[in-house]
């Protein structure tokens, strides 16, 4: 998936919303499949769901279409994971010990030392890791690879060959990330532009422009200037806290607008934004979305995370993400969406239905959006991408984190009972 995401999000099914497959289908044969006894977002009592090329369907089922008794379960829309880093996991690698380690050099360091001692070749632990995260019910992913003169190319490659491999059941955006630095690491530069012009890559990166490359314009100027010669988006890590923080972010906003890449532009991360004064926020959110900016949170703290509600007000969109899973920064992570909406409502301090739904949709439509997919709310004209579970209900599922019986992508089911189908 080559994505130029817009910021705005999509109004009904489209061929990019669905896996290759399905898409091939909608120009000739007819694939349809009845998935009966199934509970869309836990309604009682349960439906038949019928789904013709990977779209879900008020019209009657043709003839002949396939019949697949979910048995009451319930229905929900598979969840986007807007912000994972696949190249640096050790998902299924033995133990790694890790090492002390503070500041993003001395972690990017730890990064180097776990790259060069898995035996696994990257491209066969992304595809494991991206394959686990289809399983437990994400149907797509911003992948941030790690680009620097330690790694080449390396990255981009076998994410890539991941992607190729997991087409039918996942849609991936590439970012070309210079998690070294941009400017304080010579050659970053050359791989961002190799990566943009060789088609291989959807984004470019950034990281703490003024905090960790102590260049805020260079790097900016770069990163932009990269993003507007190729046609791809870009999607800065911003750690930054405070004054830092809000001086770098207005710097991107002021770019954004200049190069008229509205709805091409995500900020991750974004520390400087949680805790402003409610005035200093409103503005900020505004000026947000009137540039078309988004953002992404990997819910990490109850003092880090975006005050999503508040943006999503002023028409900020703003997606969920893992981050890393397993590798040199932390032992912890799973590649699991629906588990990290969990996380999303625990740090809100989630109590109410409302809230625990909310967190949900962040994962599910914000994600969504951010990557210009249609979103899966399973009325009629929407992809049919979603997991079963069972349960009562949205918010208890949120809580419980039941057992990922089915994951169907288009139509097609990619997934049972935690192993993958259908390669």
């Amino acid at each position: 998936m080559h994505a130029d995401s817009a910021a705005s999000p999509v109004a009904g099914p489209s061929r990019r919303g669905l896996p290759d497959g399905a898409a091939a289908l909608a120009g000739g044969h007819t694939r349809a499949t009845v998935f009966k006894n199934v509970r869309p977002f836990g309604a009682k009592p349960p439906v038949d769901l019928t789904v013709v090329d990977g779209v879900v369907t008020a019209e009657p089922a043709p003839r002949g279409a396939e019949v697949v008794d979910c048995g009451g379960g319930i229905a929900l829309p598979t969840l986007v994971d807007a912000h994972i880093h696949p190249d640096k996991t050790a998902w299924g690698e033995p133990w790694v010990t890790r090492n002390p380690a503070g500041s993003i050099a001395e972690y990017t360091a730890e990064d180097v030392k776990l790259h060069r001692a898995l035996r696994t070749p990257l491209k066969v632990r992304a595809e494991r890791l991206m394959g686990h995260a289809v399983t437990r019910g994400t149907r797509a992913m911003r992948a941030h690879v790690d680009i620097a003169p330690a790694y080449e190319l390396v990255g981009v490659e076998g994410v890539g060959s991941a992607r190729r491999a997991l087409r039918h059941a996942l849609d991936v955006e590439i970012v070309a990330f210079p998690q070294h630095g941009v400017i304080r690491t010579p050659g970053t530069e050359e791989l961002l532009e190799e990566a943009a012009r060789s088609g291989a890559i959807d984004r470019v990166g950034g990281i703490d422009p003024i905090g960790f490359d102590e260049a805020l314009d260079e790097q900016l100027d770069i990163v932009f200037g990269i993003a507007d010669r190729h046609g791809v988006g870009v999607d800065i890590h911003l750690h930054e806290r405070a004054a830092t923080g809000l001086e770098s972010l207005r710097a991107i906003i002021d770019r954004t607008r200049a190069l008229s890449l509205g709805g091409k532009v995500t900020v991750s991360h974004v520390f400087c934004v949680p805790g402003l004064p409610e005035r200093e926020l409103d503005r900020l959110a505004a000026d947000l979305a009137e540039a078309g900016i988004s953002l992404t949170t990997v819910a990490p703290s109850a003092d880090l995370v975006l005050p999503i509600g508040r943006l999503r007000e002023h028409g900020v969109h703003v997606g969920l993400g893992s981050d890393g899973v397993r590798d040199s920064w932390s032992p912890f992570g799973n590649a699991d969406m629906l588990h990290r909406s969990h996380l999303l409502a625990q740090v809100q301090d989630a109590r109410l239905d409302e809230e625990l739904e909310a967190a949900f949709r962040t994962g599910a439509d914000g994600g969504a959006r951010l990557l210009g997919l249609p979103e899966a709310d399973l009325a009629p004209g929407s992809p049919a991408d979603f997991l079963l579970v069972r349960g009562e209900c949205l918010p208890q599922v949120v809580v419980d984190l039941p057992r990922r019986e089915m994951v169907v992508r288009g139509g097609r089911i990619v997934a049972r009972d935690g192993e993958l189908v259908g390669h």
